[in-house]
């Protein structure tokens, strides 16, 4: 049976569900999304943040105090449209998903998820604590897996609720602490859950990830760069996506969201290179919503 033409939906479809499953920052972190309002690079947009509320005594003679469960806004810009556009032929627009998938939209889809990771890491910038400097009395150095509990009492000092505790660091990270035997030593865990969450899992009360794209640092140390990591609550940043209107001008055009996700799919023909064009974007800003909420990790010196 002859294979069907891809349809924008199908594309964006697909698409979005590479991206999804490539991102490591984006599903860490809070999110927000409205399909309904579509919108522009550099529009300012209101995200809701997470209510706080004060446990008061409770006295019988004085009765229960209201307080105002009102979520609290805070503005976005929206200011990152990653873009990933390339040419198709014919026969690329008759493969089936799964080979269309494998040859174009998972690269394409791996370049705005890297994309994406490398602007929510941008938040690195706006912390001031840190822990695992070499050196540093009361802080464990960078490459022990017990700097966790440094980065973990940080946090508790400010507050910060004992879910949703995230650290995400970089492969020269990964590396030590694989190595160490409190990672791959299940008997010495303290828990059942096995070797396969060793491999990263979770440690010290925050689940921990691996990413490549936090090599890329907010500093420089002689001829090497350092390698910052992050250890956070969901609540310090915000990624806000907006969905882009579709183009008047183009037919072969969708929009596609998923869970807090949303990306356009065009596909048009180029008159001037005389060839069929696919291009996929999304919109989105990013914000730190409350740097007392994270703290830095640093640092593995990478040549």
């Amino acid at each position: 049976m002859a294979n069907t033409l891809l349809t924008p939906n199908i594309i964006a479809r697909a698409a979005l569900a590479n991206l999804y499953e490539t991102t490591v920052m984006a599903p860490l972190v809070h999110r927000d999304y409205e399909p309904e309002f579509a919108a522009r690079r550099g529009d300012t947009i209101t995200i809701r943040k997470p209510a706080v509320f004060t446990a008061e005594e409770y006295v019988r003679a004085n009765g229960i105090t209201i307080q105002d469960a009102t979520e609290s806004g805070v503005d976005v810009t929206l200011n990152h449209f990653a873009d990933v556009s390339f040419a198709v032929t014919a026969e690329d627009l008759t493969l089936k998903i799964q080979d269309f998938n494998e040859q174009l939209l998972a690269p394409a889809m791996e370049a705005i998820a890297q994309k994406i990771d490398r602007d929510l890491l941008a938040i690195r910038d706006d912390i001031t604590a840190e822990v695992g400097q070499a050196g540093t009395t009361g802080t464990h150095d960078w490459d022990d897996p017990r700097v966790m509990i440094d980065a973990g009492k940080t946090l508790n000092q400010a507050n910060v609720p004992l879910t949703e505790r995230r650290f995400v660091f970089g492969p020269v990270t990964a590396a030590a602490y694989q190595a160490d035997p409190l990672f791959h030593e299940a008997d010495r865990r303290g828990d059942t859950d096995g070797l396969m969450e060793a491999a990263i899992g979770r440690k010290f009360g925050l689940d921990n990830y691996m990413t490549q794209n936090i090599s890329v640092p907010p500093q420089t140390s002689g001829n090497s760069t350092t390698e910052v990591g992050v250890a956070f609550h969901r609540t310090a940043v915000a990624l806000a996506f907006r969905p882009l209107a579709l183009p008047r001008g183009a037919q072969n055009a969708a929009i596609e969201t998923y869970k807090g996700f949303g990306l356009r799919v065009v596909y048009d023909y180029d008159i001037d290179k005389k060839q069929d064009v696919v291009s996929i974007d999304c919109l989105y800003g990013v914000k730190t919503l409350d740097a007392d909420r994270a703290v830095l990790v640093k640092g593995a010196d990478v040549v």
